[in-house]
């Protein structure tokens, strides 16, 4: 069949509310929250047929997904509730279980056809449901064959990966009538200013008022654009890229390796070898911030976030070795991984409050090329999500944020123990260069990687 050529019907909508009511409240987003536009984040989970399908039938999966969303609303609250203004004009929770819009669909594609590589065409739309209102959305699709694909959005204002993850996990403990292994701290004054606020001078070159910000360009015919692909990496191919930077008795992480080569990738498809590159990396302060705040950082709930970036020059990034890319991209993150640094930038939003505060690496000067930010989402439970008919075979965040700037996130992969599955978010010219240099380590993703059967 022709890529992305189906049809999806929703059949149903309904709103799950939290099983037990919730006295109405607001909740302030933290200075961390407020340094997040507003950006809807999308994640999907793909599930093979159920084995016992005679008793099992898709209606009955949608009930226990609603009944146990409506259980794990309880202690998420505020994905329940709905993101209003205050009299600042900042945005913060309304906490009054306004809830989950969730919506039953079908998808008249079997999950053999469904060519994940190109989320663009079959997922985004489709599989991931938009959200119009509220904080969260679900969508529940059966497929032709009787494969399912359970999707959420979500408000990234409201939470970052780390703590949806949490969400996802709990849902699925829900539905199995499993203990609970994690409850949320949803306490955001956690996160408070300290009173004598100071923060170092370096997150100045990180981050800067919204009002700094260029105005969008318009768009022009024919030019170089933003989409995305998912690709597979072999467990192998990581240790190999890993091996190729961590010379000298220098070790460097399997994500500063990836990120490396392809920042490298990246630089190679800039046809002006004057301009400079920017990639930013994704920390989460949880770890550093534990120091401060004791072991309810790693419960916390919503935004612990910064966004550190090198910014170098197309003919360093194309000519040094690739241990001196993974180098730079090592020093960079360095100076934010540290307890001070999210300290000092909850610090420095206080100080330019009301008016919001937005990374560095969007804005674009004239010998500015691409940008893109690599995330982490090795903490991704994809083998987790177990709704009570199989782990899912694959899952995947979606995340086309808009703009120029590109969106890489590797997550392991639920297929091959140690393989990593990879969503990016990048121009074409981009991908196409990494196709071109880099196809035998980066994989289309593909049904046969999945498992699934093919036709005689």
């Amino acid at each position: 069949m022709d890529i992305g050529k189906y049809s999806v019907t929703v059949n149903q909508k309904d709103i799950v509310t939290a099983l037990l009511p919730v006295q109405q409240h607001r909740v302030p987003l933290s200075n961390l929250d407020l340094l997040l536009p507003p950006l809807d984040v999308g994640v999907f989970f793909c599930y093979k047929k159920p084995t016992n399908q005679n008793s099992l039938t898709f209606s009955s999966m949608v009930s226990t997904l609603k009944k146990s969303l409506a259980q794990a609303l309880v202690s998420f609250n505020v994905l329940s509730g709905e993101v209003v203004m205050n009299s600042a004009g900042e945005p913060e929770i309304l906490c009054n279980n306004r809830g989950v819009d969730f919506f039953e669909a079908y998808a008249d594609v079997e999950f053999r056809d469904l060519e994940l590589y190109n989320p663009d065409a079959n997922v985004e739309g489709k599989l991931v449901p938009k959200k119009k209102e509220g904080v969260l959305c679900v969508q529940a699709t059966e497929l032709k064959c009787g494969a399912a694909i359970i999707a959420c959005t979500f408000d990234h204002r409201i939470a970052d990966a780390y703590s949806m993850n949490m969400f996802l996990v709990t849902w699925a403990e829900m539905a199995q009538s499993k203990p609970i292994s994690i409850y949320p701290f949803l306490q955001r004054s956690l996160l408070n200013p300290r009173p004598q606020g100071s923060y170092d001078s370096s997150i100045n070159n990180m981050y800067v008022p919204i009002s700094s910000m260029p105005p969008p360009s318009d768009p022009v015919p024919g030019a170089d654009h933003v989409i995305s692909r998912i690709y597979s990496v072999a467990a192998e191919d990581i240790d190999w890229l890993q091996a190729q930077v961590s010379i000298g008795g220098t070790r460097r992480s399997k994500l500063e390796s990836l990120s490396a080569f392809l920042w490298q990738i990246v630089a190679k498809s800039e046809k002006d070898g004057t301009k400079r590159i920017k990639m930013g990396t994704v920390v989460d302060g949880r770890t550093r911030l534990s120091a401060e705040y004791g072991e309810s950082m790693f419960n916390y709930f919503g935004n612990v976030l910064s966004i550190p970036f090198g910014d170098e020059s197309v003919e360093e990034l194309t000519r040094k070795p690739l241990n001196w890319v993974a180098g730079a991209v090592h020093e960079y993150v360095k100076g934010a991984a540290t307890m001070e640094h999210f300290l000092g930038l909850i610090d420095w939003v206080e100080v330019h409050r009301p008016e919001p505060g937005v990374t560095k690496i969007y804005v674009k000067g004239r010998e500015d090329g691409a940008a893109f930010v690599m995330s982490s989402g090795q903490r991704f439970p994809v083998k987790e999500v177990d709704f009570g008919w199989g782990r899912p075979v694959f899952g995947s965040y979606h995340f086309p944020w808009g703009g120029e700037s590109g969106y890489v996130m590797p997550l392991p992969s639920a297929s091959r123990e140690g393989d990593w599955v990879i969503y990016m978010h990048l121009m074409k010219s981009q991908l196409d260069c990494l196709e071109v240099n880099a196809g035998h380590i980066f994989r289309r993703l593909t049904a046969d990687y999945l498992g699934l059967a093919f036709r005689p």
